[in-house]
């Protein structure tokens, strides 16, 4: 009898198995972090060997430490950092190019090419998405103008491409020897090359961005009773184990707050920052400069959508602090650091690392500490950093609130730095309402793992995931109004000195 369900988090900065119990709780997880590529300024990178290697050794890890094996897991599902494009040969299993991460900047004169006929919004209307280095259709075009024999290769239909969660299920599910090449309604999504409405790629914008239709994965619904593939015997799993859910990262925490209903939303804080509101079965345009995608669909039932406010870097900027700096030695380390002083002695980081993001969408903006004196000191600046995230987050929730007329009455938050308590309280403060952290605060996993049991029936429907939600711990705002009123100003104010940094 299965007792587990099996989620592989595949993130920007590591891989994680997590095995979850039919109460939504953890019975083995193991995480190892991968090598993060800088060939120049704006570029990022991420070895795809690297990542395939680390995702079989954390699931042998997790599987080890629940004491269980393959007869022990009803299915696999799968979420995974979106727009990192990858390009591979279907006969060898050999990427052609190291895969190109969503916080990679080198599509920007590409984007202005493609905005030369339309503007910015050009295929806004079918996909949902502003013409930006974000997203993973550029990205492709990108590999394909620029490693050699790619596109000869595409057009011969021996390239694949894919995001992450498309790599990781092709290589589960046989690779060459079997691998399906499938993707979902959420990954597919953030392509910028699938019509929301339609749920099928665009043969008018892949011919725009010169994309051969070959490459592409099939689109499958997230959670799929008609599974996608089975695990391969000599793979990590040591057994045919369905996989059948896949769900981008922020989708996926969607998920696993059990945001089901219109008018739910939640907050993921990993190495970005992701705000997400269910809007049901409606396609909601953005005027206020959110991203209008594809939310989850669960088996033939129609797909569910949503808006999002995206955020480039938010757990990034304590790495960088970390790595680049040494300010810190653990990301640990950055909350009682700020806590050796009282507020941010006067400065705001706007950390505008690969531009700014939801509501801004500015390739040209880089990041600016403003308001520095010399009474500032390392304490000041490790406040900064986490109050950037806040700040960042009040202006997506602002933006979210003018689009959909939605008023949040409290904020459902995941992700590694919701432990930090003075992030916590400072965005209640900022936001002026209660933010909530759940009993399994690593919503990203619980997410991928509900949606492959519900296809196999682990779950039985929504409902029964819903009632495995709780609460953890609630942060409610302070009386005092000045996070939300003075300071915010001030960031809005240092947000503008970002702006006309990289000249065209």
């Amino acid at each position: 009898m299965t007792r587990f369900v099996a989620a592989i988090d595949q993130g920007t900065t590591s891989t994680r198995c997590m095995l979850f119990n039919h109460r939504g709780e953890v019975a083995g997880v193991h995480q190892l972090e991968h090598q993060q590529i800088y060939p120049r300024p704006g570029w990022v990178e991420h070895d795809a060997l690297e990542i395939w290697e680390r995702t079989q050794s954390v699931i042998r890890a997790a599987l080890y430490k629940a004491g269980a094996a393959a007869q022990d897991i009803a299915a696999v599902g799968i979420t995974n950092q979106r727009e990192t494009t990858l390009a591979w040969n279907r006969r060898t299993g050999k990427p052609y190019y190291n895969a190109v991460v969503w916080q990679d900047t080198r599509t920007d004169r590409i984007c202005a090419e493609l905005a030369q006929e339309g503007g910015r919004d050009r295929f806004r209307a079918r996909v949902g998405l502003p013409l930006a280095t974000y997203f993973s259709g550029p990205k492709l075009r990108w590999l394909l103008d620029n490693v050699p024999g790619l596109r000869a290769d595409a057009e011969r239909g021996d390239a694949l491409f894919g995001n992450m969660d498309t790599w990781l299920i092709w290589n589960l599910t046989g690779g060459v020897r079997s691998g399906a090449h499938v993707t979902d309604i959420t990954n597919a999504s953030r392509t910028m090359l699938m019509d929301l409405a339609t749920l099928r790629w665009d043969n008018e914008i892949l011919d725009a961005m010169g994309i051969p239709p070959a490459m592409l994965p099939t689109i499958r619904p997230s959670s799929d009773p008609r599974i996608y593939g089975y695990t391969a015997d000599n793979g990590p799993f040591l057994g045919s184990i369905p996989v059948c859910g896949d769900l981008g990262d922020q989708q996926a925490a969607t998920v696993g707050q059990a945001c089901f209903s219109p008018g739910e939303a939640k907050n993921t804080y990993g190495t970005g920052c992701f705000m997400i509101l269910n809007t049901g079965h409606e396609i909601v345009p953005s005027q206020h400069g959110l991203l209008t995608t594809t939310c989850y669909q669960f088996g033939d039932a129609p797909a569910v959508y949503a808006l999002e406010g995206s955020i480039a870097i938010a757990g990034a900027l304590v790495q960088w602090l970390r790595d680049n700096l040494r300010l810190i030695d653990s990301s640990a380390d950055i909350e009682p650091l700020a806590r050796t002083v009282d507020d941010n002695g006067g400065i705001y980081f706007v950390p505008a690392f690969s531009g700014l993001y939801a509501p801004y969408w500015r390739d040209d903006a880089r990041g600016v500490i403003a308001g520095m004196t010399r009474f500032v000191n390392r304490g000041h600046i490790a406040r900064a950093a986490l109050e950037a995230t806040a700040f960042q987050t009040r202006e997506v929730l602002d933006a979210m609130h003018q689009d959909s007329g939605v008023e949040l009455t409290a904020l459902k938050v995941d992700g590694g730095m919701v432990f930090n308590d003075l992030l916590m309280q400072f965005q209640a403060d900022v936001l002026g309402v209660p933010v909530v952290r759940p009993t399994v605060a690593e919503t990203t996993a619980l997410g991928a793992a509900y949606a492959a049991g519900l296809a196999v029936g682990f779950w039985r429907n929504i409902d029964e995931m819903r009632a495995n939600w709780g609460i953890d711990k609630t942060w409610t705002p302070s009386a005092n109004e000045t996070a939300r009123t003075t300071l915010y100003g001030q960031w809005k104010k240092a947000v503008t000195r970002t702006f006309d940094w990289v000249e065209a």
